[in-house]
């Protein structure tokens, strides 16, 4: 099991831990790309396919305003909690044990929209494993079809290569979550920790391990490009109201 799969089975209950309100956050994440979506010309006939989904905070948003939407991701603790928290939501999604660098061994059909959403692609450790994940997503897109991903602002992060993220503290009815990061780095790749401190009826702290690689725009565009995407865009949180960059390809 690769070290992606333990950090995220191993997170997988405590991932809603991270936000303040994580019901309120796949409505707002929802109402964001439905606006994408439609900027592009797709609207709720779409066959969609969240390709990294986790917990389902982007695909449950998508299904609660209508999409057909197939959720995917190598994790088997964040499918299980995804499913259960579809099951609250009262949506149905299809779920799928997938690696986004090898759709076409779960998938037989292509999609209208792909999403990689929350710094999924950065996982990819190499240019080279980053360049099988697109072209896999590529393959999966019908002609004319839309890709959707975010990643961190890496361009302004490698310059000073910070070695912690600033904590978020969420005030509850209970007391408080506080979760940060830290990160050591070696090149453009750095091995991350992230803790969870929960302070509210009793005390609990976690900490999970996990290892991402710096990914700069121009390569994610230039590969994109190559696999046969004709317009690349790049999207900002003061455009978008997304947290991170946003990428936005038609094939």
């Amino acid at each position: 099991m690769s070290i992606t799969q333990t950090f995220y089975d191993n997170l997988a209950t405590q991932y809603d831990k991270l936000f303040q309100d994580w019901q309120s956050t796949t409505r707002e994440q929802a109402v964001i790309l439905n606006r994408i979506f439609q900027e592009n010309g797709f609207d709720t006939t779409a066959q969609v396919l969240d390709c990294a989904c986790g917990i389902g905070t982007q695909a449950i948003g998508l299904a609660s305003l209508g999409y057909r939407v197939t959720a995917s991701d190598i994790s088997d603790g964040e499918l299980a909690e995804a499913q259960k928290r579809a099951a609250a939501n009262n949506v149905q999604l299809a779920f799928h044990h997938a690696d986004f660098c090898a759709l076409s061994e779960v998938f037989s059909q292509s999609f209208d929209v792909i999403i990689c959403m929350d710094n999924a692609l950065p996982h990819m450790l190499s240019s080279e494993a980053l360049a099988s994940a697109i072209s896999s997503i590529a393959d999966r897109l019908v002609p004319g079809g839309l890709f959707v991903a975010s990643i961190r602002d890496y361009d302004a992060l490698l310059a000073e290569k910070p070695p912690y993220s600033p904590p978020y503290i969420h005030k509850t009815d209970k007391g408080q979550r506080v979760s940060f990061q830290t990160w050591v780095w070696n090149g453009d790749r750095y091995k991350l920790t992230q803790y969870i401190i929960d302070d509210e009826e009793t005390l609990q702290i976690s900490k999970f391990d996990c290892e991402y690689r710096a990914t700069r725009r121009q390569e994610i565009t230039d590969l994109l490009l190559c696999s046969g995407f004709g317009c690349v865009e790049w999207k900002f949180p003061q455009e978008t109201g997304f947290y991170q960059p946003v990428v936005v390809a038609k094939k």
